[in-house]
């Protein structure tokens, strides 16, 4: 794994090469920079993981740059500020820029370590928060004691100690997220971040900047990629992406380096890629679709998850799971199914997999009453309908998660407009202002065959 990276930037050659030894000699890498312009330079060539920035430079001082790097892409790291004879002022307006400490001159070694050290902490914890607010739960362990599982997470286990990329396959809402995270968690990684784009959700125009980053004159946008550097890169819906960004990340796989859009010079990553897909790649690459050489590397280690219903044993304990999860993370008064509500989910299809399973108990607990939960109730639970409006129109899924919600809307609207213009893809283009290349692969992602009708 990739040592983390810190920037120092300051316009004293002494303070520069004392900074440097002290952080390398605790294992850091350490690039140096003498003003603006150099620091600049620096941050372009490779993204730190933490900047300590001089306040009082020639030239360019060290609160204009941290203004500059706020205002265009945001700080890319934490930035911790170094200063002689700082004032209450300039501590204010660094502190609202967004610098995350001082550290006073002369240098304390001690200080200094014990700053890096809590920056780094400050930003794993920050990482976390927005982590746990996306995924609404911590990394578990998979659940399930039936045979299929026990032996997914064995493999897991064993897949998380190599640095190949990894390829996993299954249905919408059958657990590859969960594996994802788990891979990375039991990996030598842990620490590193993990860091996720849905090619699905992003524009065929807008992926390659996404994942490799861009350039604009001084102004650098660090992608996925850069971001994901020590860590984890997850790729969601893989087969959606484009021939052409596919090409660019097979060669971020030989050669462990990339040029951002627009950008001249090699950036250098160590990072594992995760990737998913609901479709399978070998019909993608028949098609002429999915490019076989990225294909045959990231099916080195493949691991496919089940559908729900082929691990059906498992679904009891999944059903206590979520129960005892969404009492005490989200206050919701407990309840138990009963043996016959227990059997009738047993032997019920799940289309949706577990993340129908999850959707269904925080239903029950939110809207039933009495502490014991029939198969009356769950029967209605089960076979409900969307609700209508006035209009006829379904009514908007409030009760999905985001990203589910979206994709029944898109599917929905979609197959409306389609039959309002005949079927013709060409005319569904120009009335949704989608290009086609783009809309015939969302509508094979959401499984829309115009073909059809």
């Amino acid at each position: 794994m990739t040592s983390r990276h810190i920037l120092v930037v300051d316009d004293e050659p002494d303070i520069r090469s004392l900074v440097q030894e002290i952080l390398e000699d605790e294992g850091y890498t350490v690039t140096t920079a003498d003003g603006g312009d150099s620091a600049r330079q620096a941050r372009r060539a490779r993204r730190p993981d933490l900047i300590l920035l001089d306040i009082w430079m020639e030239g360019t001082d060290g609160i204009t740059l941290l203004r500059e790097w706020s205002e265009n892409d945001g700080l890319p790291c934490p930035v911790v500020m170094m200063s002689g004879h700082g004032t209450v002022e300039t501590a204010v307006e660094a502190t609202r820029l967004g610098a995350y400490d001082f550290i006073e001159k002369p240098i304390s070694l001690a200080k200094l370590l014990l700053t890096v050290e809590r920056a780094f902490e400050s930003d794993r914890l920050q990482r976390e928060n927005v982590d746990l607010r996306e995924h609404a739960q911590p990394v578990v362990e998979p659940q399930g004691k039936s045979a299929v599982m026990t032996q997914l997470r064995e493999q897991a286990q064993k897949l998380a100690q190599h640095n190949s990329w990894v390829l996993i396959s299954g249905e919408a809402g059958s657990g590859k997220g969960t594996f994802e995270r788990y891979l990375h968690e039991q990996s030598a990684r842990r620490d590193g971040p993990f860091v996720e784009i849905a090619v699905g959700s992003i524009s065929e125009q807008n992926s390659a900047a996404e994942l490799f980053g861009s350039e604009d004159g001084e102004e650098v946008h660090y992608g996925r990629l850069e971001q994901a550097n020590g860590g984890t890169l997850s790729i969601g819906d893989i087969a959606d992406m484009d021939l052409q960004t596919q090409a660019r990340l097979l060669s971020v796989f030989q050669t462990h380096s990339f040029t951002r859009l627009g950008g001249s010079a090699d950036v250098e990553v160590d990072l594992r890629v995760i990737a998913t897909t609901q479709r399978n790649l070998e019909d993608e690459v028949a098609a002429g679709r999915f490019r076989d050489d990225l294909f045959y590397h990231l099916n080195v280690v493949p691991l496919h998850i089940p559908a729900l219903r082929e691990h059906a044993d498992d679904v009891h304990e999944l059903l206590d799971y979520y129960i005892d999860y969404l009492v005490t993370h989200e206050r919701l008064s407990y309840r138990h199914f009963s043996v016959a509500a227990q059997n009738r989910l047993r032997n019920y299809d799940w289309p949706g997999n577990i993340r129908e399973l999850k959707n269904l108990v925080q239903r029950l607990l939110i809207l039933g009453t009495g502490e014991e939960i029939e198969v009356a109730e769950v029967e209605q639970a089960i076979s409900a309908q969307p609700v209508t409006g006035d209009t006829g129109a379904p009514a908007l899924p409030y009760d999905l998660p985001l990203r589910e919600a979206r994709e029944k809307f898109e599917h929905d609207y979609l197959l409306h407009q389609l039959a309002e213009v005949g079927g013709s893809v060409g005319k569904l283009a120009k009335r949704v202002e989608m290009e086609r290349t783009h809309l015939y692969r969302k509508l094979r992602a959401l499984g829309i065959d115009h073909k059809k009708g």
